[in-house]
């Protein structure tokens, strides 16, 4: 992780904190006293925080003096998931999304971060917790894309797809027992789930989705990464919408 997205020991988090800097996750090693009060208040100001043993947050800090907390700024302000129907609409175009479900690889989420700007998606959603987030690799890895495409880090996945819903957006999920991706009309409002590297979506994600979008595998291995299957959905929906 690069040193210069890292904030070590307790009055400077707290002050990172207190002038609302943009921080993406604390990590703590102990209790109590101003430690707690970072806890309460990188919580209040929507960043996630982690328990860490000494030995991973000596290792996250390089040796620095954490006195028991480290920030990890992102590289990017996150947006809600209101901005990106916001942004759809100023465009005048039908809502194209992408929602990571649980992408912890950060080479994985960059990847679909720099897909996602050339394919000219409005934004993506992440959920809060067992994500990887807009840290430097993430950012690394997407090519400078994490500067430009807005990301929406949610507390419930599930409760953001109610909310897209609400505003007349088609789920797609990505899954085997879904039908071939090349049969379904993509050229609505539509928001494409991509599932975690080794277990797809989720039960409750999978259920919330409107259609099941699968993609041939004609070989022995039966899965792709899943920056490369995001790569081909994202790109059949865009051969479909630009399509006259």
């Amino acid at each position: 992780m690069n040193e210069k997205n890292i904030i070590c020991g307790r009055n400077p988090v707290l002050e990172a904190l207190k002038s609302e800097a943009n921080i993406d996750t604390v990590y703590i090693n102990g209790e109590g006293g101003i430690l707690g009060r970072i806890r309460s208040m990188a919580k209040k100001n929507g960043a996630v925080v982690k328990d860490i043993n000494f030995q991973k947050l000596e290792q996250l800090t390089q040796g620095a003096a954490h006195q028991g907390v480290a920030a990890v700024t992102a590289c990017a302000e996150y947006v809600s998931v209101e901005d990106i129907l916001e942004i759809s609409a100023q465009k005048g175009t039908e809502p194209f999304i992408i929602i990571c479900d649980e992408i912890e690889d950060p080479h994985n989420l960059g990847a679909i971060i720099r897909t996602a700007e050339a394919a000219g998606a409005d934004g993506i959603i992440i959920p809060k917790r067992r994500s990887a987030s807009l840290n430097a690799t993430v950012h690394k890895t997407s090519a400078g894309a994490a500067s430009w495409v807005p990301v929406a880090r949610v507390s419930n996945l599930a409760g953001a797809i109610d909310k897209l819903k609400e505003n007349g957006v088609w789920i797609y999920g990505t899954d085997a027992s879904g039908e071939d991706y090349d049969g379904v009309d993509l050229k609505g409002s539509i928001a494409l789930v991509i599932g975690s590297e080794g277990f797809g979506m989720g039960r409750l994600i999978k259920e919330k989705c409107d259609f099941l979008l699968k993609l041939p595998m004609n070989g022995k291995i039966t899965s792709l990464n899943a920056s490369v299957a995001a790569g081909i959905f994202m790109y059949e929906a865009v051969r479909q919408r630009t399509k006259k």
